[in-house]
């Protein structure tokens, strides 16, 4: 009896499944577009914020020790990277993760540009050569991606979630998670790859959850369907969204305190995408369907971004650079350790938060 039960059960969620994504095809082009322009929107404006933020660094450096917070300019800045991020969750609702993860580069080719017209930084041959091969890349993959727009339901995600390949892909990803967290935890193991590969990690989930919560938001707007925000599975993605967002910030941040942003940058754009890129086959398997030709032409795409946003980050001025008011330690006779001894500070803005977030070409400004 059970029998006869389980299989007009499983029967009707593959019915389910294959009849929201045959919703794909009814006009995915319009959707699928407007995935792209909320993305794109979205990544200008946090690059636009990102340059806002800088400035008001430079100017509270100049003035004094003055906190951050208390600039207008700066939480307007703040303001625009809220709404950049937002386009860039609402994109992830019409356009495939596997397409809107790699144009997260037009963000790095913005804030170059921004930096250099009105930020007055040095223009490099390599930045050329950079933002060149970026947009090129950005061109080919948003040519050759997907052109779907999968409608996002529960019933669907639930038949996601319980596919073998993507529970063989989530032990995979747990238990490499384990291994890498032993590693930097126990072993002490501090190397880049190791911080970067755990966030990568997290950002799979991330991308899978932030997709699920938008599509479900935007198909219970429509209001074509049922409403989706009833059923369990909506508040489940939204907690891992949550916990692994938090997470990735975590790892982030010490990432950013151990090594230079030059090298935080790029590497974490690389393996993010890469992440996303896996997420969205795996999970919601964007690429089902796909040409061959496209498939390649996808990645090669994606590998000419990945070496225009090098490229341009590679220039960067870096952050952590030696002083030379500090003294080693190994210099002095008797002393084997390599710590360094910090004089007192001769200026106001010395070692405040406004002196840490100063722009890349503040050694420039004159003291106070």
């Amino acid at each position: 009896m059970m029998e006869n039960l389980s299989v007009p059960w499983d029967a009707l969620n593959v019915t389910i499944a294959l009849a929201h994504r045959a919703k794909v095809m009814e006009n995915p082009f319009q959707a699928y577009l407007l995935g792209i322009i909320i993305s794109i929107c979205g990544n200008v404006l946090i690059s636009i914020s990102l340059n806002i933020q800088k400035y008001a660094h430079v100017r509270l450096a100049q003035r004094g020790s003055k906190p951050y917070y208390t600039s207008v300019l700066w939480w307007c800045g703040l303001l625009l990277m809220g709404v950049g991020e937002l386009g860039n969750f609402a994109a992830y609702g019409f356009a495939p993760a596997s397409l809107i993860a790699p144009l997260g580069c037009v963000s790095v080719i913005a804030s170059a540009i921004i930096s250099v017209i009105f930020l007055k930084e040095t223009l490099c041959v390599s930045d050329v050569v950079g933002g060149t091969l970026a947009i090129t890349g950005t061109y080919v993959l948003v040519t050759f991606a997907p052109h779907t727009s999968t409608y996002i339901t529960a019933h669907l995600l639930q038949f996601y979630i319980m596919s073998w390949h993507f529970l063989l892909y989530l032990m995979i990803e747990v238990v490499a998670f384990c291994v890498l967290l032993f590693l930097y935890k126990k072993k002490n193991m501090k190397h880049i790859v190791v911080v970067m590969l755990l966030v990568a990690l997290l950002a799979s989930l991330t991308v899978i959850s932030v997709k699920a919560v938008s599509g479900m938001i935007a198909e219970s707007i429509k209001g074509e369907g049922h409403l989706q925000l009833i059923y369990p599975i909506f508040y489940v993605m939204l907690v891992i969204m949550v916990v692994s967002c938090a997470f990735q910030i975590k790892f982030l941040n010490q990432a950013m305190k151990m090594f230079d942003a030059t090298e935080v940058v790029p590497i974490n754009f690389v393996f993010f995408t890469a992440s996303a890129i896996v997420a969205g086959i795996i999970f919601y398997q964007e690429f089902e369907g796909l040409a061959l030709l496209n498939i390649f032409m996808f990645l090669f795409g994606c590998l000419l971004s990945f070496l225009g946003v090098f490229l341009i980050a590679r220039n960067r001025p870096k952050a952590k650079k030696q002083d030379g008011n500090f003294i080693p330690m190994d210099m002095v006779p008797g002393k084997r350790r390599t710590d360094r001894v910090q004089p007192e500070a001769k200026t106001q803005a010395y070692g405040s938060l406004a002196a840490k977030f100063m722009c890349n070409r503040g050694d420039q400004i004159e003291e106070s």
